[in-house]
């Protein structure tokens, strides 16, 4: 999916603020544009990505229920008695859950992701149709003093080949009408040191959101594009796309507020835009992701905001991108943005980045020198100016736990 675009300028004075937050808050429709937003490469896995279709921006207008049509891709109406089973009842609550009440809320929306070996070739990785957000349906929290001027554009930079040995690369899914993709990155596994199966990436690039539920045929590439071979609109065979081979989703955790409420429009829902999958190889083999990948980062949960710089990393597929190569923002100090005061402000850099690298990972330096991932990208602006992601606190390390000791 692709991040959200919010003004660069900051209009002042209480007129111009439904401006401001109709720019800002389209960064979460680009986590539904994940599906929607994913790379439009051509049939060969390389090409540039294809233009919405015409009058794109009404049709993507969600339904209150949940429902309307994004990029092409259907989402349900209405919102299934089914989809509250297991939440608390109220998300402060969610805060002091247990194992116990992460498992019984999982069983409860259960994820089914049969393999079909070989069903990712060329042609469907490139088949997915980016497309623009809607509107914002919810204005920034600009007044409670939980949202901070927009930071300067940061001009991303292309990563050094080749992109072994760094834990970056992409998730494809299948969904009604559609496939897309997003970016995601391989994390450490804290019962499983060394041993990792297990990704990080944006709930919207999972699941649906509020009414819809997960997306089908999930699967993860690490160093997508490793040696270039799809770059420049050239025609590449699977084994180069996918050097590392294609891992499908065995069992995902995204946020229970990302299923409860997310949608097509940038919201408080962006706020826990995250979530955790447990992988496999396809052609099996001992390995795990981590093993084979050569790299799998720690993720570092309530980071201190006033001393980190976070660099994001993400395959963005809109011009001047084309969703085949790898590129980072070193956005430094990250300012704050939220559309709801009670909930943690979400981190915010400078980042040209466009649609595609929706889920990939931010970065920053522990105290002990290690990298660690402090968010993902969730939803950008409207002129591509400026990347948001979840502040990673209390009930993502509890999804990471759970999946972890599942």
């Amino acid at each position: 999916m692709s991040p959200i675009r919010r003004s660069a300028d900051r209009a002042s004075g209480a007129a111009a603020r439904p401006a401001r937050a109709r720019r800002r808050a389209v960064g979460a429709a680009l986590v539904a544009a994940a599906l929607l937003g994913s790379a439009a490469c051509g049939p060969d896995g390389g090409g540039k990505a294809a233009p919405p279709p015409d009058g794109q921006a009404a049709a993507t207008s969600a339904a209150p229920g949940g429902g309307g049509v994004i990029g092409g891709l259907t989402l349900p109406t209405g919102l299934p008695s089914g989809l509250l089973d297991g939440l608390p009842k109220t998300w402060d609550d969610l805060k002091k859950w247990k194992f116990e009440d992460w498992d019984n809320w999982a069983n409860q929306h259960v994820f089914n992701n049969p393999v079909v070996k070989d069903f990712w070739n060329p042609d469907k990785m490139g088949d997915s149709k980016p497309a623009d957000p809607a509107p914002p349906t919810t204005p920034p929290a600009g007044d409670s003093g939980a949202s901070d001027p927009e930071p300067p554009v940061v001009k991303a930079s292309p990563v050094a080949r080749p992109y072994t040995k760094q834990p970056s690369g992409k998730v494809f899914f299948s969904a009604e009408g559609g496939r897309g993709n997003c970016s995601a990155t391989v994390i450490a596994d804290p019962a499983h040191p060394g041993k990792s199966n297990l990704v990080w990436t944006a709930g919207h690039c999972v699941h649906q959101g509020k009414g819809g539920g997960f997306y089908k045929d999930l699967v993860f590439v690490p160093a997508y594009n490793n040696s270039g071979a799809s770059s420049g609109g050239k025609k590449a065979p699977l084994d180069q796309l996918a050097p590392l081979g294609t891992w499908w989703a065995d069992k995902v955790v995204p946020s229970p507020q990302w299923t409860a409420e997310g949608g097509g429009t940038g919201d408080s829902a962006s706020q826990y835009d995250f979530a955790v999958m447990r992988v496999h190889n396809q052609n099996g083999g001992g390995k795990s992701l981590e093993e084979t990948v050569g790299s799998a980062v720690p993720v570092w949960f309530d980071a201190p905001r006033e001393t980190l710089s976070v660099a994001a990393w993400g395959y963005p597929l809109f011009k001047p991108f084309d969703g085949q190569e790898l590129y980072k923002c070193d956005g430094g100090k990250p300012s704050r943005l939220s559309f709801d005061a009670k909930r943690p402000s979400m981190l915010t850099i400078g980042c040209d980045m466009t649609q595609g690298s929706s889920g990939g990972g931010w970065f920053a330096r522990m105290p002990d020198g290690r990298t660690a991932l402090v968010s993902n990208t969730s939803i950008g602006t409207q002129e591509h100016t400026s990347l948001s992601g979840p502040y990673l606190e209390g009930v993502a390390k509890q999804a990471l736990d759970y999946i972890s000791k599942k």
